[in-house]
Parts: structure tokens; C-alpha cells; sequence
């Protein structure tokens, strides 16, 4: 039997917050989805303004860190011509991300979720995920 730990609703609203702090901070609405550790969909923010095109890609930016277990900008640099994952953005239906801004959450190394920004450059889209994990582990 295993056990499982998850990301629940107020652990997802939580980062949220975290993650809607920081795009405002930096001046760019973003739409923001939170997954649990298969890469299910908890929670999900359309900013206003968050780019229409960007309610997909960030839930399969959410998808890919929660079920791939792989941060999506670690994936992007291996999915390169040459390189050994090279192609892989075509798998799951074409849902693997290889651009920045998707990110496992991670307690004590084990995954509980995956947060997957859209709607900025992947540099910012980053800064905005990595700040909604931050407030939720406490992080300043």
C-alpha cells in the first residue's frame, strides 16, 4: 500500500496568493494552475488580462512538473536537437511543456503538486511560480 501526500484546496489557494503577489509586483497578469501530485487540476486564476492562450499551457505547464516530476525549464534544455529527450514535448498529446514556468512542489523530496504560470516571458512566468512556492513553504 503506499501513501500519498497532496496539495489540498487551501494549500493551492495559498500558493495562489503567493504566486498573484508577485505579478502584480512585476506588472503582469498571469493565469496560474495548481495540481496535485498526478498532475490533476486543484486550482486555477485568470488575472485579469492573463492571456487567453495562456489558460491551456499553464495547466500542462502544472501538468508536466506535478506528473513528469521534471520542472518544465529542466525539460527544455534536455529537449533540445541532439539531446536525449529531444521530442518529448510531442508525448502525453502534445501536454509535456519544455518552457519555464512550470514547477514541482516538493516536501521533504517527495512531489505533492506542480504550479505552471503563463502569460509573461518563461523568465518571468518563473519568478512568479517559484514566488508562489516560496510563500507557501514560508519562504520570504
Amino acid at each position: 500500500m503506499l501513501s500519498v501526500s497532496r496539495l489540498d484546496i487551501a494549500d493551492a489557494d495559498t500558493i495562489l496568493e503567493g504566486a498573484k503577489n508577485k505579478a502584480l509586483e512585476i506588472g503582469v497578469p498571469m493565469c496560474i494552475a495548481i495540481t496535485d501530485e498526478s498532475g490533476n487540476l486543484i486550482a486555477f486564476n485568470r488575472m485579469n488580462g492573463g492571456k487567453v492562450t495562456s489558460i491551456s499551457i499553464a495547466q500542462d505547464k502544472a501538468y508536466t512538473a506535478a506528473a513528469a516530476k521534471k520542472n518544465t525549464h529542466d525539460y527544455g534544455v534536455i529537449a533540445q536537437p541532439g539531446m536525449p529527450a529531444y521530442g518529448i514535448d510531442t508525448e502525453v498529446g502534445g501536454r509535456l511543456s519544455i518552457v519555464g514556468g512550470g514547477m514541482l512542489i516538493e516536501i521533504d523530496g517527495q512531489v505533492i503538486g506542480g504550479i505552471g504560470v503563463s502569460s509573461g516571458t518563461p523568465a518571468q512566468d518563473m519568478e512568479v511560480a517559484q514566488a508562489g512556492i516560496n510563500y507557501f513553504m514560508g519562504i520570504k
